[in-house]
C-alpha cells in the first residue's frame, strides 16, 4: 500500500480508489461510504462507522458514475440495490458548500485526469 506521512512521526495516509470515476487518491480526498442495515448507503465523513466502507469522490458526477455501474452494492458487498439518498444529500451539500467557497479539491483531481500526489 502506498502512503504519504502526514508530518507526525510514523503517520501515513492510505491511497483508495474512487468507485465513481476509478481514480486512485489520497483517503483524505474521498468520502467513505458504509452500508446501513443493508438497505441504504450511508455517508460517513469521519471514517468512525464500524464495517465494510467503500471511498468516493464527494462530486455529483462520481455519484452518478458510481449508481450507474450498481458500485455500492457490489463494493460494499450487499446483494440489492442500496438506497443512496443520504449519500446523494451529502455529496450535494459539499458541492454547494465547494461552489460557495470557490474552491474544489476534486475538480482540481478532475482536470488533471489523474491524483494529485502532493507530499506535505
Amino acid at each position: 500500500m502506498r502512503t504519504r506521512s502526514t508530518g507526525n512521526r510514523g503517520t501515513h495516509e492510505p491511497i483508495r480508489t474512487c468507485i465513481g470515476c476509478r481514480t486512485r487518491t489520497w483517503a483524505s480526498d474521498l468520502l467513505r461510504v458504509v452500508a446501513e442495515d443493508g438497505r441504504g448507503a450511508v455517508p460517513d465523513p469521519g471514517r468512525r462507522i464500524s464495517g465494510r466502507g467503500a471511498w468516493l469522490h464527494p462530486d455529483p458526477a462520481c455519484l452518478r458514475s458510481a449508481e450507474r455501474r450498481r458500485a455500492f452494492s457490489r463494493a460494499l458487498r450487499v446483494r440489492g440495490q442500496l438506497d443512496g439518498t443520504t449519500v446523494q444529500a451529502y455529496v450535494e451539500q459539499v458541492a454547494h458548500e465547494q461552489a460557495n467557497t470557490g474552491f474544489s479539491r476534486t475538480g482540481q483531481l478532475k482536470e488533471a485526469g489523474r491524483p494529485v500526489m502532493n507530499q506535505p
